[in-house]
């Protein structure tokens, strides 16, 4: 064990640490909800990206808004994995777990690897807060961390002294102190600090005395590193063989509202998104707000079923219509989502997963509306339904969504979830040619209710010659869209509506596998699974196991060669963050005897449960 219990002159001069050569590290920066650690860890991650390394982050936050201060319930983190090769997940085991209190500590220390590298505040282990966190004695000092390398620093104190000679209310000193850690850590690992300051100055532009204590914070942090002996090495990752491009971190939500964005730029329509401020989906409103775009419009609505009716009005105007909620906002949407598929009007609705049900633990992650998107509605409304598969894949999957929603004049629901919507990871910017237009000409054209060989209709816009329709929750005639009671009328019309959706297997990517065409087992995934399931596959192969990965980003239809896919393997595994919806539905389609590995814990899979899982199943 290695403790640093620095006099109240700072540390002292040391040899300079020796810099060793890694391929990836995974940082977890702890604490009270109160200490800043997403600010820090988005920082970390910035800084790591600009230098050029692949990154995959991990935020997690407290399932209580106000959860007690010092208390485990309260405790967050912001976890950083960053890496020279190309990564899929926020990685499973920690190098190195930085806390702000005991509370931090007790929640994470299980993470963190024999001989990591902790660092603490010191400052943060008082008997109150020891006792908040379950801890008889004080972990820095009795022992009990001898299995890694503490380096336990009165930060509070040292932060308060770096910007003393700033003239600041005692509660803005106080703010500063979560940027000394960030300064060890991005000397530990020979981060840059421009990126964290460059920020600090575009923050606080109007607040001369944040950027220098908040600089001053930040270097002292850097300098306690560097100076203090105790961390004898430091680390070096070198920077990713990226393929070439542009490159910037975003996050889920951020690739989701450039999607938005650029579907709006490439229609001849314009976009409404429409709102309602409810965790974790309020984050997409916020940032269309935030960084408002000219063919965008954004609208707060009173409630979510509010806001997809909205949307539903925008698309029966002739514009794009797209809204975003979470599971229970899905529940109250249900109404809204048959009218647009009796009115076949194209909108998009963005569905944020959160472990339910009810309210259940609104900040942590889950799969479990599946079933709910796919069947959630009353009498027979089948509609598209799409999952992105990292946070970057949000961009493409807005743009895959509108254009299937135009083609086949349907809503579709895009699933999403907490760790997709708040995980960071290295994006490669398109260029304007590489974003495709949204071809509009064949719903756009059409005489009156005139439907298309796949029996979809025109998307007749109120005041267009010839293309009057009625709208409306009351069953429609096939032929001239008036409201009708007909028996067999209503059957043709579920089929037809049932047809039209199906016949899009047809025109969608189909399903591809990582690994060996027919081999001992495939392991299907949707969503978020795909990066622990991805790195587990290829893991596994490694090892010499026949295994392969088959990834479905078209959950409703599913890709016309799915069946064909599946019958080629001789086991199939479906790992969800739910009690195994997608695996039911595989083995009620296509008759196969799928086994399902589930976890609900409002946490992602790592990629050791599915490696074991992998090699169990192989098992001779």
């Amino acid at each position: 064990m290695m403790a640093v219990v620095p006099s109240s002159s700072g540390p002292t001069p040391s040899a300079r640490a020796k810099i060793e050569d890694l391929a990836a590290a995974v940082v977890r920066f702890a604490g009270d909800a109160s200490d800043g650690m997403q600010l820090v860890g988005a920082q970390f991650t910035s800084g790591s990206a600009s230098h050029g390394n692949a990154v995959f982050t991990l935020p997690d936050l407290p399932a209580e808004i106000r959860a007690p201060a010092g208390t485990l319930a309260g405790a967050c983190g912001f976890q950083v994995h960053v890496s020279s090769q190309p990564i899929h997940t926020p990685g499973d085991v920690l190098h190195t777990l930085v806390v702000m209190n005991p509370a931090s500590l007790r929640a994470n220390l299980n993470d963190l690897e024999p001989g990591g590298i902790l660092i603490a505040n010191a400052d943060a282990f008082t008997p109150d807060e020891l006792a908040k966190a379950g801890y008889r004695s004080n972990p820095l000092q009795d022992g009990s961390l001898g299995a890694y390398r503490l380096l336990a620093a009165t930060m509070t104190q040292f932060s308060l002294a770096a910007v003393a000679p700033v003239n600041l209310i005692p509660r803005e000193a106080n703010r500063c102190k979560d940027f000394f850690p960030l300064g060890i850590v991005c000397w530990l690992y020979d981060r840059p600090l421009e990126p964290t300051l460059k920020w600090i100055r575009e923050t606080y532009v109007k607040n001369p005395a944040m950027i220098e204590a908040n600089t001053r914070t930040l270097k002292a942090g850097y300098h306690y590193g560097e100076m203090s002996g105790q961390l004898p090495t430091r680390y070096r990752i070198a920077k990713a063989a990226l393929p070439a491009g542009r490159y910037r971190s975003v996050t889920g939500i951020e690739s989701l509202a450039l999607g938005i964005a650029a579907a709006a730029e490439q229609s001849p329509r314009p976009l409404i998104f429409a709102g309602f401020p409810a965790p974790p989906a309020s984050e997409l409103l916020h940032e269309l707000f935030d960084k408002p775009h000219a063919n965008v419009k954004v609208v707060q609505a009173e409630d979510d079923s509010a806001a997809l009716n909205l949307a539903i009005g925008a698309a029966f105007g002739g514009a794009l219509g797209a809204t975003a909620t979470s599971g229970p906002g899905l529940v109250l949407q249900s109404e809204a989502l048959g009218l647009a598929v009796m009115s076949e009007l194209p909108c998009i609705v963005i569905d944020v997963q959160r472990a339910g049900p009810s309210n259940g633990m609104p900040t942590k992650t889950e799969q479990a509306d599946l079933l709910q998107a796919l069947f959630g509605r009353n009498g027979e409304s089948p509609l598209i339904v799409l999952a992105p598969a990292t946070p970057a894949d949000g961009f493409a999957i807005v743009l895959e969504a509108v254009r299937l929603a135009v083609r086949s004049m349907s809503p579709v629901i895009i699933l999403s979830d907490v760790h997709l919507a708040n995980s960071a990871e290295a994006w490669r910017v398109p260029s304007v040619a590489e974003v495709p237009a949204i071809d509009m000409a064949q719903a756009l054209q059409g005489e009156l209710l005139s439907r298309d060989e796949r029996g979809v209709r025109p998307w007749a816009i109120p005041g267009t010659p010839g293309l009057e329709h009625r709208t409306g929750g009351l069953e429609k005639d096939a032929r001239t869209g008036n409201v009708s009671y007909e028996a067999l009328n209503h059957e043709q019309m579920v089929r037809l509506r049932a047809a039209k959706i199906a016949s899009l297997a047809d025109e969608i990517a189909p399903l591809e596998t990582h690994g060996p065409i027919s081999s001992d087992l495939l392991v299907v995934g949707w969503g978020s699974t795909f990066g622990a399931i991805r790195d587990a596959v290829t893991r596994c192969q490694a090892k010499g196991l026949r295994v392969a990965h088959a990834h479905v980003r078209h959950l409703h239809p599913l890709p016309s060669n799915t069946g064909a896919v599946l019958k080629r393997y001789r086991k199939i595994l479906v790992p969800e963050l739910n009690a195994g919806q997608l695996c039911r539905l595989l083995r009620a389609e296509y008759l196969v005897d799928a086994m399902s590995l589930s976890k609900v814990q409002g946490q992602p899979f790592l990629v050791s449960e599915i490696a074991q899982k992998i090699e169990a199943m192989l098992a001779p």
